[in-house]
C-alpha cells in the first residue's frame, strides 16, 4: 500500500488512465468487429464505410498514445488488405 501522497496520487493516475485506455481499445476493438461482419457479408460498400470509421478510430487512439502509431498502421494495412482482396475477389467472380 502506497505511503506517500504522491505514491497515492500516482495510484490514482494509474486507475483513471487504464481505464481511459481500456475503453479506448474496445473501441477499436468493436470498431474492427463491425467492418469484418460487413466484410463477410459481401456488402463491399458499407465495409468501405466501416474501413474510413476503423482507421479514424485507430489513428485517433494512436495518437492519444494509447498504442503505438506503428501498430495503427499495420493493423491499418491489414484490413485494407482485406477489403482490397475482396473487391478483387467479387470482380473476377463469374457473373451468372
Amino acid at each position: 500500500m502506497a505511503h506517500s501522497l504522491s505514491a497515492k496520487k500516482r495510484i490514482r493516475q494509474n486507475l483513471k488512465r487504464r481505464a481511459r485506455n481500456r475503453a479506448r481499445k474496445q473501441t477499436i476493438k468493436d470498431q474492427v468487429r463491425t467492418y469484418l461482419a460487413a466484410l463477410a457479408g459481401n456488402d463491399l460498400v458499407k465495409a468501405q464505410e466501416e474501413l474510413r470509421k476503423t482507421v479514424s478510430r485507430l489513428d485517433k487512439v494512436a495518437a492519444k498514445h494509447t498504442i503505438h502509431k506503428n501498430t495503427a498502421a499495420r493493423r491499418r494495412s491489414r484490413l485494407t488488405r482485406r477489403l482490397n482482396a475482396a473487391r478483387t475477389a467479387a470482380a473476377t467472380a463469374p457473373k451468372t
